[in-house]
């Protein structure tokens, strides 16, 4: 599969064997608030609201990534970037319905994290937190991104920042752990690294 990998952006090649799974097995991503049973086929239907409509988008690119995430650990690189790319483009249709979608500006700042677009995915996440500033997830996931991009001491705040709302666990998983644990490993894997950086990210 790595030759595969190859031809994906660097930042899908770091997190193809961890981060994909949080689409796909564990239930810490904000699902769509609708359930599927209600989900309208389309999102231009009579009478639906915005945030209904934003419901539709997102969903599908929810279901996106999930797709895409088994495509790649499968070792289809091409179809996982074609489906990321279209979460990602979902997810705006989202945030244009529905600017207020904190789940939907996670997951713009999830996708393109995964297809290596640091600044765009950052700045989404900072979207997110001003929403909701409690959103333990984009935390994690924000803390993970800096950490791919060097920047430990921006890890370490939002570390800091999940253990002041004492996110302790999304369904069986620890959040707090998890960055951590990411952070233990890239101190270990630079053992000269410092927490000089944008740690006010």
């Amino acid at each position: 599969m790595r030759h595969l990998l190859r031809s994906l952006p660097v930042a899908l090649v770091l997190v193809a064997s961890s981060a994909w799974a949080d689409y796909g097995s564990k239930p810490s991503m904000p699902a769509p608030s609708r359930g599927a049973g209600d989900t309208p086929a389309s999102p231009t239907g009579a009478a639906q609201t915005p945030r209904q409509q934003a419901d539709w988008y997102y969903r599908e690119a929810y279901d996106g990534v999930v797709k895409g995430s088994k495509d790649l650990q499968g070792g289809n690189a091409k179809g996982a970037e074609k489906k990321f790319r279209r979460a990602l483009d979902r997810s705006h249709e989202a945030v244009a319905l529905d600017s207020t979608y904190a789940e939907a500006w996670n997951l713009i700042g999830f996708t393109s994290r995964k297809l290596g677009d640091y600044p765009h995915s950052f700045e989404a996440y900072r979207v997110a937190l001003r929403i909701k500033p409690d959103f333990a997830l984009a935390h994690e996931y924000y803390g993970e991104g800096l950490l791919e991009t060097g920047d430990l001491a921006g890890a370490r705040t939002q570390l800091a920042a999940l253990r002041r709302i004492d996110a302790e666990s999304v369904g069986d998983v620890s959040l707090t752990n998890e960055l951590q644990a990411s952070i233990d490993r890239y101190v270990a894997a630079h053992p000269d690294s410092t927490a000089s950086g944008a740690g006010s990210r």
